[in-house]
């Protein structure tokens, strides 16, 4: 079984999910007993049951999609490198080895059609990034900084990347790739105890969450300009955040609360709700948001039985927890 990893004691996710077309969810975990790939999936009616993929893995999965049906999929193996294993609409290929030593898992993501870029922290702490460009692999590159937490990445248009990470004094620091190089690592204050997660919401608009010293859950707005500074959400979490985009300006975060329930807050027409939302459960995991359409969310995080619970908003109304195994 796989430890869930923290930063500061805040829980990290456990489930890695993705959405390739409308009323289409995959979910991927290491198994409850083995460390192999456990996948379940959404295909508009049912969902189709956990099935194992193999391997022998020591971190969460990531997945991404580049396009309708397809699934990239990787986690860290007993090696500390990187494995990937995908879908290409047909069938599953077998593991590969990336190669690497990562001290941290690592965070995939899909900017265009055909195109992967991933990242982690390497056994000096410094952020580590490789690329397919259609073709084939680049190679392992540098881009520096020495990080406490793991990197996590965000595109926000073809050929652009943002990643955010923790470095030694806590603070929050991003660095982005323009689309013909990438830019130094910005400083942008603040003292976190917990991964910073980042979301976009359309081109040129960000925001990044986390949690501070106060147990509070604080974010940061790119409105394609300027950052907004980091402001408190309130609230006392036990977990890292989750925020997720369905459309132009809009933001939904969750995050585990000090009683282990779910709660959810919103960002719409340029503000956030009121007081959190409690949406239930008890739950020992990160949550992990994801939405296949408008005004639609699927919410998943691992209950005290240690399998996959899960809760949708249909548009007008939450479904009540279902299990997943």
């Amino acid at each position: 079984m796989v430890k869930i990893a923290s930063t500061g004691n805040a829980l990290k996710a456990a489930v890695a999910a993705v959405c390739w077309a409308s009323n289409r969810i995959d979910i991927f975990r290491t198994g409850d007993r083995a460390s192999d790939l456990k996948h379940n999936w959404w295909n508009g009616s049912k969902w189709g049951g956990f099935e194992s993929l193999g391997g022998v893995l020591t971190s969460a999965p990531t997945v991404t999609a580049w396009g309708p049906n397809r699934l990239d999929v990787f986690a860290l193996g007993t090696d500390a490198a990187a494995w990937h294993r995908w879908w290409d609409g047909k069938s599953w290929s077998g593991w590969e080895t990336q190669g690497g030593i990562f001290t941290s898992p690592v965070d995939v993501t899909s900017w265009g059609s055909n195109r992967l870029d991933y990242f982690g922290l390497g056994t000096n702490a410094a952020c580590y990034h490789k690329a397919w460009d259609g073709k084939q692999w680049g190679g392992y590159e540098s881009l520096g900084g020495v990080f406490t937490s793991p990197v996590n990445s965000v595109a926000w248009g073809p050929n652009r990347l943002d990643l955010f990470g923790l470095g030694t004094d806590s603070s929050s620091y991003h660095k982005w790739w323009d689309g013909s190089r990438w830019n130094g690592w910005e400083n942008l204050g603040g003292i976190f105890t917990s991964s910073l997660v980042p979301a976009s919401s359309g081109t040129n608009q960000l925001s990044v969450v986390g949690r501070g010293t106060d147990s509070a859950y604080w974010y940061d707005l790119w409105d394609g300009s300027k950052w907004s500074g980091w402001k408190s959400l309130g609230g006392i979490f036990i977990s890292e955040p989750s925020i997720v985009s369905w459309g132009p300006g809009r933001y939904d975060l969750f995050g585990i609360g000090s009683d282990g329930a779910m709660y959810h807050k919103w960002f719409s027409n340029g503000a956030w709700s009121g007081s959190w939302e409690n949406l239930g459960g008890v739950l020992i995991s990160a949550p992990t948001a994801v939405s296949w359409g408008s005004n639609r969310l699927d919410i998943f995080a691992l209950g005290t039985d240690n399998a996959v619970w899960h809760k949708w908003w249909t548009g007008s109304n939450w479904g009540g927890w279902e299990r997943l195994g």
